[in-house]
């Protein structure tokens, strides 16, 4: 059987395909959307890092253009503190457009300006208050997940830091107790004093809130690469599956960030490039983006660009990569 894609290509049940499809029963959330024999036609949830200029809902459709059907934004402006709040009818309008536009899951990444492992007094309260309120508009705006750093430690130890991070994402869940979207708890390089560098700093925040459900990992790859996992290769992917799964359990890891990176290996500097074009390369997405550990997972693109032409060009190479090593199950 046949299927017309959205990007005009014909595509078999059990190809692997990077783009989405119209077809009667489909499943939203962009995975299996058909099966026949026990075979299945399985779709890359592919996104990218989208402006919220003008209107928020405004995203949605720059990701449609790209041809994503998932992506990530911020929901207000990264470097400031809360200035405003959401109009009522911009949110129904968001919400009314992802339906039909079909991006699913939505990512909304926290602002650079909190810190959940601050030891200043001022700026951990301001951080609990604004990280609650921007959880409560994710929720609002239907959005799945809502990404974050776990800060920096500077001027305390390693523990204490991961310490003020589960205390701060205790108040947090327990002000937010009807909200629906997940928080994620992104990886880090491991710049300067920044927690997350590690897997077992996330089981130990995971500990300290008693495994909540609400929790979630986000992992970036570039990320991962600057700690010291050589992930270019399948015994070094394979190392970093396993360590996710032994420390927090794979069922927890929700999104994956892609992203190349120029610096060497362990280097704890974070700083990404084009896919393909940096350490981690062609061979290291390939294994990435095609491996069965990953299949249901969105994958969301943050790398440098100054224009669409950017991310149309690293979308396009994610695409190759994934209709190049076509997998079938039988």
């Amino acid at each position: 059987m046949l299927y017309l894609t959205n990007f005009g290509a014909v595509v078999q049940l059990g190809e692997r395909y990077a783009g989405s499809v119209e077809v009667e029963g489909s499943n939203p959330s962009g995975s299996t959307i058909a099966t026949t024999k026990g075979r299945e036609l399985v779709l890359l949830k592919l996104g990218a890092q989208v402006s919220i200029a003008g209107k928020i809902y405004s995203s949605l459709e720059r990701a449609k253009r790209l041809g994503c059907n998932t992506m990530q934004i911020f929901a207000r402006n990264p470097r400031q503190i809360r200035r405003s709040f959401l109009d009522d009818q911009d949110i129904k309008t968001f919400k009314d457009k992802a339906k039909k536009l079909k991006i699913s899951p939505i990512a909304v990444h926290i602002p650079y300006t909190m810190n959940l492992a601050s030891s200043k007094k001022s700026l951990y309260k301001i951080t609990i208050r604004e990280f609650a309120q921007d959880l409560i508009e994710a929720d609002k705006l239907g959005a799945d997940y809502l990404i974050t750093h776990m800060g920096s430690h500077k001027g305390s130890t390693e523990e204490r830091g991961l310490m003020r991070v589960a205390e701060a994402l205790e108040k947090i869940l327990e002000a937010t107790k009807d909200c629906k979207t997940k928080v994620l708890l992104e990886n880090t390089s491991g710049s300067g004093y920044w927690l997350g560098y590690v897997f077992s700093h996330h089981r130990f925040i995971l500990e300290k809130l008693n495994w909540s459900k609400r929790i979630g990992i986000c992992m970036d790859t570039a990320h991962a690469w600057a700690a010291d996992y050589k992930i270019d290769d399948q015994q070094g992917l394979d190392i970093l599956i396993k360590d996710i799964d032994q420390q927090v359990g794979l069922d927890r890891l929700k999104v994956i960030h892609l992203n190349d990176t120029k610096e060497r290996l362990g280097s704890r500097h974070d700083r990404h490039c084009d896919i393909g074009k940096g350490n981690i390369g062609m061979r290291g997405f390939s294994l990435i983006v095609n491996h069965a550990r990953f299949k249901d997972l969105p994958f969301i693109l943050e790398t440098p660009k100054e224009s669409d032409d950017d991310d149309i060009r690293n979308l396009t190479t994610v695409r190759k990569i994934y209709k190049d090593d076509v997998l079938k199950r039988n």
